[in-house]
């Protein structure tokens, strides 16, 4: 009788050992699959399938001519990333995004983003030259692309979805924002562009107040010995308009390279402040920029008395923009050379 009521015992203990060991098992699964629900929701936060629309609507190309962009409808978030603009490149940088591929390598990337060069990510050719083939060999999710490509859009489409995240010199700030406004929602990252951009209030509100101290400013960029005015409405227009210098002139003629200036000129004009991009440094060839710059003519100016010449970083400025932690590096930049 002892016997039976043991193994009784032990019968039933089995029996129950086995049927927590199944309950735990369903909990289990129950538990990865709802796991994985979460994780796909918070991937796609409710916001996929997304159209997506370019900072501007075309764009002139010397040698394509107009280009018209067109809205990219995306069915769930891109995994593969492919980008052209540094600008585009330093947002995605700043907010932590996961998965680019391939960047432009052979132009100068800015210093900030230099560890894109590394073999980690594939050389998708030239600012201007992109290597189709290796791009179409990465199979990319999205392309990201501004101005100096406009005239491979075509067949740039051919290989994956397109989105135009270039500036428009008119509007720079704006289309700026609105390529912030693109990474952040695209890839779930608008608390992070939120946190990044609430640094903007206190680094322009200093900039603003730096600059009234200032009644005329010039901005110019250097080219081999050569130099370009630019003003309120052009691709540097926000240092007037954002940053609050004023200009020595509303007339200056817009366009992407400025307009031709001499150093008589500039003389003329006389600024208290001259700013300097120096173009020769951003395409990646030996800048005299300073022997150049500081002539006979330009030492008779205000700006050099009072030592007001700001050269500002050519890659940064010419080549790297549009980005979030470019523009204010920018910012910071003329902080620090005029304080």
């Amino acid at each position: 009788m002892g016997k039976w009521k043991l193994a009784s015992f032990l019968l039933a203990m089995l029996l129950m050992l086995a049927a927590c060991g199944s309950n735990g098992g369903t909990a289990t699964e129950a538990e990865n699959e709802s796991a994985g629900s979460d994780s796909q929701s918070a991937e796609n936060n409710g916001a996929y399938p997304m159209t997506v629309s370019p900072t501007i609507s075309s764009a002139e190309n010397e040698e394509a001519g107009t280009v018209n962009f067109e809205d990219v409808t995306f069915e769930k978030m891109p995994e593969r990333i492919a980008v052209f603009d540094y600008g585009m490149l330093d947002t995605l940088d700043a907010l932590g995004v996961e998965g680019i591929m391939g960047v432009a390598q052979d132009s100068s990337l800015p210093d900030h983003l230099k560890k894109y060069e590394s073999d980690d990510y594939t050389n998708i050719g030239t600012l201007k030259e992109p290597l189709l083939e290796d791009i179409a060999e990465l199979s990319p999710d999205v392309i990201f692309i501004s101005g100096r490509q406009s005239a491979y859009y075509e067949e740039l489409k051919e290989i994956a979805p397109v989105v135009f995240v270039g500036t428009n010199q008119d509007d720079y700030w704006n289309t700026f924002l609105a390529s912030v406004d693109i990474a952040a929602k695209m890839f779930d990252k608008e608390a992070e562009a939120d946190e990044y951009l609430a640094k903007y209030d206190t680094a322009l509100e200093e900039i603003k107040a730096l600059a009234g101290k200032y009644d005329t400013s010039l901005v110019t960029m250097y080219n081999e010995g050569n130099l370009s005015g630019f003003g309120s409405k052009s691709r540097f227009g926000y240092i007037y308009e954002e940053y609050g210098f004023k200009p020595v002139a509303e007339d200056i003629e817009a366009s992407s390279h400025g307009s031709n200036f001499g150093f008589e000129a500039i003389l003329e004009f006389d600024p208290q402040v001259l700013f300097v991009i120096d173009r020769t440094a951003a395409i990646g060839s030996q800048s005299n920029i300073k022997a150049d710059m500081e002539n006979d003519i330009l030492k008779q100016t205000e700006a050099y008395k009072n030592d007001r010449i700001v050269y500002l970083d050519g890659p940064l400025w010419y080549l790297g923009g549009g980005g979030l932690q470019s523009e204010l590096a920018k910012i910071e930049e003329v902080l620090n050379e005029l304080k």
